[in-house]
């Protein structure tokens, strides 16, 4: 698994962005996909998941009804579509994978073994 995320950039409070995570590597069974953040000083925060085949996904609180994450696993990709933005959503933003079978999504770090670079969300007030 070779993650690849893109899609940051700089929005006003109010208005979207849409991520993407692109896996350039091969995987045979497919894999379970994360997105974190991370602000300075603080570690990674789970934001939302999904199962490897799209049909299962877990979201954060602070981002439920505001964030949506899909997958097209005919492109290899994971997205997560972001509204509604605030100030505080600014923050690094990372893609993870899990390629060992699970029918759980798992929201703390060290359950991913895969990660892609990080790319800057930033939302100005």
């Amino acid at each position: 698994v070779q993650l690849q995320a893109s899609g940051g950039g700089l929005v006003q409070a109010g208005g979207s962005l849409s991520l993407s995570c692109a896996n350039s590597g091969r995987t045979s069974s497919g894999f379970t996909a994360g997105w974190f953040r991370q602000v300075p000083g603080k570690g990674r925060e789970f934001i939302a998941g999904i199962t490897r085949s799209g049909g299962s996904t877990s979201y954060a609180n602070s981002v439920k009804g505001r964030f949506t994450i899909s997958r097209d696993n005919a492109k290899n990709t994971v997205n997560l579509q972001m509204n509604s933005l605030k100030p505080e959503d600014t923050a690094v933003y990372y893609c993870a994978a899990k390629t060992a079978y699970s029918t759980v999504i798992g929201t703390t770090q060290n359950w991913y073994a895969y990660w892609g670079q990080g790319t800057q969300v930033t939302v100005s007030s």
